[in-house]
């Protein structure tokens, strides 16, 4: 890497988390030259305010995060390392009114912490040691000055000669950082260019979203080649994040977010005004970059429904007016089929209505992946077919056969499609909804959450669980959780026995709420039938379980139906007392519920399939003298599984909840227990 400092190409946006002594708002760089100029044997950025080496370095070192929030994101920190003195950078001597600073802080990429590596004292031997995991490049913020170490480090050829694995993924994380800050950049022109277009009739221009003149979106859509849908989204994506998202803004700007992850906070704050929208930034960032894109998109959602519960029902109310069903011709010469925008219980109903029939056609015979088996069991409640394969010899010539290609021939006169009354309409498997006790009681407007929908807004919440409760299949369990959303206690509930149940007489029903059910929502399916169900949730007066979180009586008022008991056991987070340990290879019940509930997905870094899915897997093997408890196990899908197995990856499970994941490149990530909502 070049002996000397480059330009640190400091300033776009404000970031009002800046330390003192940094540089503040309309600071900017003089004199710059792109990253591509070579000086003698360089590729970097010149310019006339140069830095010394001393000064370079701790730039570089006062854009990381000075503290973590949370002392678990980071359990490699070495809190005995001296701090490195912040020093403000050059002045500009022809700053710009209205400039700023890029984001300095919000948490560089990296599953499981704000950054997936620590700075470490040692140095990397060869021209790419910068890029080495914790070394100055690799937490440098995004631009061109990065840019131009890594086009160095690739040399003429492009093949990065004489890096390590460790130093190539530090320098395609550098690139990553350095095109999002161009996104970014591009996306501020872009708002530049709303502001030279003003609508006559709509002042300031960047008050509402739209207030440009009418054909901006076509001299964009000119200039990109493009098409004008693809320059209004770009306009609005533009007008978002310099009006509603000033945090989302800077770290995409510094390359914390790349452009896929901005688009979606921005998508998901659409109907939010600019507080709202802030309020809902601030629940999300801190962790947005580590991230990845379907767990942001619950995130984000999740913070709408926390700042504006009601905007999130009115847009869900609204969008319902949009459903449809739409047909695309696919690259392959298949085509596709889907509905948008259609109520989330219908969407659960035909889901597991699919997976039944597929599960029929694998028990014929049918060959294919599930997967594969859903489409075709898909296509055939679509078309009142049946694909199951037949058995019985053939019906005589004329007496059978298939009526349009709707079926296989029925011979027997007991095939029927999945249509016909082989399952009774309205049919509904096993669904796994959370909602926080506080909204199932009406005291608070929380969002719940089902797995493959993700979060749903409180009323929708409350819908669904008043129509679980009519159903006296329905199950429940309450989980205790800390001040994170970590999952810290658990327990099933159960009928309280006929001969424990009290005699005494039940108080009046309660009144009916002002809002009851909330907005005016009727349970999905149950509009206006049956007795509503009235949930309370009290102290059954037992000893719970040592050491546990008591036991408790859950009640829906319901007529005929018993009390459900709670005892609230334990889940180890932090110490194990191996009080649920098997004996054996395979977990039992309770400890497998618990493991799935501790961690509600795959434990791999960016793996989101649900624990129910899962392997329970053994960190230490079990033929290696590994426990069979929740210290020594957790939830992995058969693709995690095999890598964690394989001998170039190493697992640890560094306390019961907690794992770190190391890559063959020696890079480390973490994956902390599922938070809830709380």
């Amino acid at each position: 890497m070049p002996t000397e400092p480059v330009s640190p190409d400091p300033g776009r946006d404000d970031e009002p988390a800046r330390g003192a002594g940094e540089r503040g708002a309309g600071e900017r760089g003089a004199g710059e030259r792109g990253a591509g100029e070579r000086g003698a044997g360089e590729r970097g950025a010149a310019g006339e305010d140069w830095l010394t080496r001393d000064e370079w370095i701790a730039w570089l070192d006062s854009i990381e995060p000075d503290e973590w929030d949370d002392p678990g994101e980071d359990p490699n920190e070495d809190s005995d390392a001296p701090a490195q003195p912040r020093i403000p950078a050059q002045p500009c001597a022809a700053a710009k009114a209205g400039g700023g600073t890029r984001a300095a802080k919000g948490g560089r990429r990296g599953p499981g912490q704000p950054g997936s590596a620590r700075r470490v004292a040692d140095d990397s031997p060869g021209s790419a040691g910068a890029f080495a995991t914790g070394h100055l490049l690799d937490t440098a913020p995004g631009g061109a000055a990065l840019f131009g170490f890594a086009e160095n480090v690739a040399g003429d050829d492009d093949r990065f000669a004489g890096t390590s694995d460790d130093e190539l993924t530090g320098v395609i994380c550098a690139l990553d950082r350095a095109e999002a800050a161009a996104s970014a950049l591009k996306l501020a022109a872009v708002a530049e260019l709303i502001r030279r277009r003003p609508d006559p009739s709509c002042e300031p221009v960047l008050a509402e979203p739209g207030n440009w003149e009418e054909f901006t979106s076509s001299e964009l859509a000119h200039a990109l080649a493009d098409t004008r849908w693809a320059a209004d989204n770009m306009l609005d994506l533009a007008w978002t994040l310099a009006v509603k998202l000033p945090g989302t803004r800077a770290a995409f700007r510094s390359g914390i977010l790349r452009q896929s992850k901005a688009e979606i906070i921005a998508n998901a704050v659409a109907n939010l005004d600019t507080d709202e929208a802030h309020a809902a930034e601030a629940l999300v960032l801190d962790r947005a970059g580590r991230l990845t894109p379907g767990g942001l998109r619950a995130a984000i959602k999740r913070a709408v429904m926390e700042v504006a519960p009601d905007k999130a029902v009115k847009r869900r109310e609204k969008a319902e007016q949009d459903a449809r069903v739409e047909r695309w011709p696919e690259l392959s010469g298949n085509a596709g089929l889907a509905g948008r925008e259609l109520p989330p219980a219908d969407v659960l109903a035909a889901d597991q209505r699919i997976t039944w029939w597929a599960k029929k056609l694998r028990k014929a015979g049918l060959d294919g992946d599930m997967d594969q088996l859903r489409a075709r069991a898909y296509m055939d409640i679509m078309l009142g077919r049946d694909s199951r394969p037949v058995t019985q010899p053939e019906p005589p010539a004329g007496t059978g056969g298939t009526d349009g290609g709707s079926g296989s021939p029925d011979p027997g006169g007991t095939r029927r499609p999945p249509t016909s009354g082989v399952i009774p309409a309205g049919f509904i498997g096993c669904i796994n909804l959370t909602v926080t006790l506080a909204t199932l009681l009406g005291l608070a407007d929380r969002p719940g959450e089902i797995p493959g929908i993700g979060p749903i807004d409180p009323a929708l919440a409350r819908d669904l669980a008043h129509a679980a409760a009519q159903n006296p299949k329905t199950t429940y369990c309450v989980t205790v959780t800390d001040q994170q959303g970590h999952a810290i206690g658990h327990g099933c509930a159960r009928p309280e026995p006929k001969n424990h149940q009290r005699t005494a007489k039940r108080p009046e029903p309660r009144p009916p709420r002002e809002q009851s059910p909330p907005a005016g929502h009727d349970p999905p399916g149950r509009s206006g039938t049956g007795p509503r169900p009235e949930f309370t949730f009290t102290g059954s007066g037992e000893h719970g379980p040592p050491d546990g979180y008591g036991a408790w009586r859950l009640s829906t008022d319901l007529p005929g139906r018993p009390d459900l008991l709670i005892s609230l056991d334990p889940i180890a987070i932090d110490t194990c007392d191996h009080r649920f340990e098997a004996r054996g290879h395979d977990p039992g019940v309770k400890l497998r519920h618990l493991t799935q509930i501790r961690h509600a997905t795959c434990t791999g870094p960016t793996c989101r399939r649900p624990s129910t899915q899962s392997d329970f897997e053994h960190n230490i093997p079990y033929q290696a003298g590994g426990r069979t408890c929740m210290c020594n196990g957790g939830p992995k899908c058969r693709h995690e599984h095999r890598l964690k197995q394989h001998p170039r990856w190493k697992v640890e499970q560094i306390t019961p909840a907690v794992f770190r994941w190391t890559t063959p490149s020696g890079r480390q990530y973490i994956t902390e227990p599922t938070r809830y909502p709380i």
